[in-house]
């Protein structure tokens, strides 16, 4: 395993994350993929084994047994201090005043369920989960320093935003004088590439890590194209990755794969980790092999012409609805 720190903080992690909306009860409604407490156990065992230390998950997921999962697998397979810990706030958790959003009440009431579902005391890594249009920034941004300095945050994150509501946010906590985002978890594949029109640079410029989610396009350059999946077919999130004019970029991952004699993942997620901005790609494994392979792409170097044949046949997308 290779360890770097996220973007410009002290904070160390591994160059692989460990993606935990793969975990939690479908009975929530949440999704219908996710794999149980009991089948989850091997894989938070193996993350452990490979040095994944970075686990990732979110208040909503499954409706927050997604914490209470990862929790335990903390005390049963690790120790607290030795993983990076992080989850989000932002989507519907209840139809209270503070079940959703980033006004103040949110923020505080939502840090600590999370907690009590984590059974501990603190996260390393608090992430906003969308922007809220509705929340003055000032009111978000001195809310999250609030929950650093009371010490159940170490650091605090963004994810999925335009970059410009993002400069906003990391401008409003430095003019306070109050914590600035560390992260940045973003949708970055090789078939959706629109972060690199904005919101890389921005990053690069404010020393902040990219922490892509959906690094493999939900599995769709990871199989040649046409062949499909039952969390394809039933995750809406994945269906957007169903655009013919993607079909040459999947031929060659397919290509450069069989030449290197190795899966396709590897030559994806290789592809995704040798961009500077990023410092941990988040993987989401329904099968053992997902983070062997994940694993595996540190060591895949791609050659130049590797890498073009992997980019020039992109084709700008209609960038998502935040």
């Amino acid at each position: 395993m290779q360890y770097t720190r996220l973007g410009n903080s002290g904070l160390r992690i591994s160059r692989i994350a460990l993606g935990c909306m793969s975990f939690g009860d479908t009975s929530s409604g949440f999704n219908q993929w996710a794999l149980g407490e009991e089948d989850a156990q091997p894989f938070f065992e193996k993350s452990v084994e490979l040095g994944i230390t970075f686990w990732d998950t979110a208040n909503v997921y499954s409706l927050g047994s997604s914490e209470e999962i990862v929790g335990r697998a903390i005390t049963t397979y690790s120790r607290r201090e030795d993983i990076v810990l992080a989850t989000k706030v932002h989507f519907p958790m209840h139809a209270g005043p503070g079940g959703s959003g980033l006004s103040r009440k949110a923020i505080m009431e939502n840090i600590d369920a999370s907690l009590k579902r984590l059974g501990t005391d603190y996260v390393d890594l608090y992430q906003i989960h969308r922007f809220d249009p509705n929340t003055p920034v000032e009111e978000t941004m001195e809310a999250l320093n609030d929950v650093v300095r009371s010490g159940k945050a170490r650091y605090i994150g963004a994810s999925a935003m335009w970059a410009w509501q993002f400069s906003k946010m990391q401008y409003t906590a430095r003019l306070n004088g109050w914590s600035t985002f560390v992260s940045m978890q973003d949708e970055y594949n090789l078939v959706m590439r629109e972060e690199e029109r904005e919101m890389f640079g921005l990053l690069a410029d404010q020393g902040v890590g990219a922490i892509p989610f959906s690094p493999l396009a939900k599995g769709r350059v990871c199989r040649p194209w046409g062949q499909s999946t039952a969390r394809m077919e039933t995750d809406p999130v994945g269906k957007r990755y169903d655009q013919d004019a993607d079909a040459p970029i999947v031929d060659a991952v397919q290509a450069i794969a069989e030449a290197r004699g190795v899966p396709m993942a590897q030559v994806a997620l290789a592809w995704v980790l040798s961009k500077p901005v990023i410092s941990a790609p988040i993987v989401g494994p329904t099968k053992l092999s997902h983070l062997t392979d994940a694993v595996a792409a540190l060591d895949l170097e791609l050659t130049g012409d590797e890498v073009a044949s992997l980019e020039e046949h992109y084709a700008p997308h209609i960038p998502r609805s935040f």
